[in-house]
């Protein structure tokens, strides 16, 4: 039996989960990362139950768990305190909290020794499999393209794809000194939001969100002090327990919907494919589930194309949903804000989790002569 092979660009969370499923599948693989160490810092991650399915696929499930913390009480408040919608964390199966880079490292421990080449950049990919690399080329029977928003395999291979937007708001990431703090969730106010939540070593990670221009100017530990230092506890505290180098601003981009996630060899997968903004903590997630889905239906005749059809009306349909959301949430103006509290607040008790339950259900697809884990 011939040996199918790989290449996976971008050794991010979606490319890392692509080769390993794979390789259980009994394909060779090699994984080219541009950077040369895999450095992603600062930053915490929601892993819905949908993710943690993923990932048990993966045979991973136990190694996420026993560095991840379960999400406890969340919900959305007021900048006074004052509770829109509350969630029970163990709602759907419960989802945890895991900082990126254990995630990433834990994934990466999985490949075996040689299928992960750092410090080699890619200049292009083609859709007949070939990649040209800073170190040379190579042809594959899969090329997978796992480089993030700005991702160069969709750039040469789908040269009049659309290109990344902006959103209208940018995120500062930091993560806290330890601090103790009961349940996490998002406080709205009017064009902010502050969101915390625990990580497992007592160390707490947030994000402020601020409706801005593209290109406005850094805020920093000073700025987020200004706008969120008068928000209900504990924000102020941590916002004392925060470093000012730890703070990571980035603008939010997300990418507009493409006509095919697929073209002859190549498949793209995580922020490559559906870059989406962060409002529903589901990015990393939906990146999981590409990985199990694609190596799923890679063996296939029409295995792409079965991909494709599998995973973009659904990683679309969540990027609508988190766009949605952004935009309720960033509102500005004082009477739309008002309103926007109050509809929150009457809704029903279970609205929220009821919400949650089209992007939370899903399972890896059933294999032959066995049921979906």
């Amino acid at each position: 039996m011939t040996i199918r092979t790989a290449t996976v660009v971008g050794a991010g969370i979606g490319g890392l989960a692509t080769a390993l499923a794979l390789l259980r599948r009994g394909w060779q693989v090699e994984v080219l990362e541009r950077s040369h160490d895999l450095t992603e810092v600062g930053a915490g991650l929601s892993l819905w139950p949908n993710a943690l399915r993923a990932l048990d696929a993966l045979g991973l499930a136990d190694r996420v768990h026993a560095q991840a913390l379960s999400e406890s009480r969340t919900g959305v408040r007021t900048s006074g305190g004052q509770w829109l919608a509350r969630m029970d964390g163990a709602a759907h199966g419960g989802a945890v909290m895991i900082h990126r880079a254990a995630l990433q490292s834990t994934l990466a421990q999985a490949l075996p020794a040689g299928v992960l080449r750092t410090g080699v950049r890619v200049s292009r990919a083609d859709a007949d499999g070939t990649v040209v690399h800073s170190e040379g080329s190579c042809t594959a029977d899969l090329v997978v393209g796992a480089d993030g928003l700005r991702s160069v395999v969709r750039q040469t291979v789908w040269p009049d794809a659309p290109g990344p937007r902006y959103a209208g708001y940018t995120t500062c990431r930091m993560v806290t000194r330890p601090v103790a703090v009961d349940g996490g969730g998002e406080s709205w106010g009017r064009g902010e939001r502050f969101g915390y939540a625990s990580l497992p070593d007592g160390r707490v990670y947030c994000f402020a969100t601020v409706t801005a221009p593209e290109d406005g100017p850094r805020i920093g530990l000073e700025g987020l002090r200004e706008r969120f230092g008068g928000w209900h506890a504990p924000i102020p505290a941590l916002l004392d327990a925060t470093d000012a180098g730890a703070v990571l601003q980035h603008g939010i981009h997300e990418l507009p919907p493409l006509r095919s996630y697929t073209a002859g060899r190549v498949a793209l997968v995580g922020d490559a494919a559906h870059a989406m903004t962060p409002n529903l903590g589901q990015g990393a997630c939906q990146a999981l589930e590409d990985a199990v889905v694609l190596a799923d239906r890679a063996d296939a005749s029409d295995g792409l194309h079965a991909y494709d059809l599998l995973r973009r009306p659904r990683t679309q349909y969540v990027a609508r949903r988190s766009r949605l959301v952004g935009r309720v949430a960033q509102l500005s103006s004082r009477g739309t804000v008002a309103l926007r509290d109050g509809l929150v607040r009457a809704a029903p008790a279970d609205a929220f989790q009821k919400s949650l339950k089209p992007l939370v259900d899903w399972s890896p697809p059933a294999r032959e002569g066995r049921r979906p884990e």
